[in-house]
């Protein structure tokens, strides 16, 4: 199972509350803006990272993981399954404790990647569902 219980408890809980949203813009009607407002009002801090570099949330946003110039926790994935392998492995570059792989988004050979490299990783799972059943 690409998301157990103890690793989505442990990403949520453990490794930290900067989380880079990758595909995260000022659109309201995308998924990716509503579950970073869950993990805002949760108390994580919120990276957007989209082409656009677009300020969401109060938060200033860049066009890649790379160009963020602070640690990152967690990278939390809103992107297709064939583009979130190099997300992946760009979480694993910039030293990002934990990937996670959102609602519908899959790859395997990604998910095998990152855990050998040392991250925690959830796929096809979101942490607006998960992080409210922590209570």
């Amino acid at each position: 199972m690409y998301g157990d219980p103890a690793t989505v408890r442990t990403i949520l809980t453990e490794l930290g509350d900067t989380w880079a949203v990758v595909g995260l813009s000022s659109n309201q009607q995308r998924a990716a803006y509503g579950v970073a407002d869950v993990l805002q009002r949760f108390g994580k801090r919120i990276v957007p990272v989209h082409p656009k570099a677009e300020t969401v949330h109060g938060e200033r946003g860049y066009g890649s993981l790379a160009e963020i110039p602070f640690p990152v926790d967690v990278v939390d994935v809103f992107v297709n399954s064939d583009l979130a392998g190099p997300v992946a492995d760009e979480a694993v570059a910039i030293g990002a404790k934990a990937v996670w792989f959102q609602l519908g988004v899959i790859d395997p050979e990604a998910y095998d990647r990152t855990r050998a490299a040392g991250l925690a990783m959830v796929m096809d799972r979101c942490p607006a569902i998960e992080i409210p059943r922590l209570g």
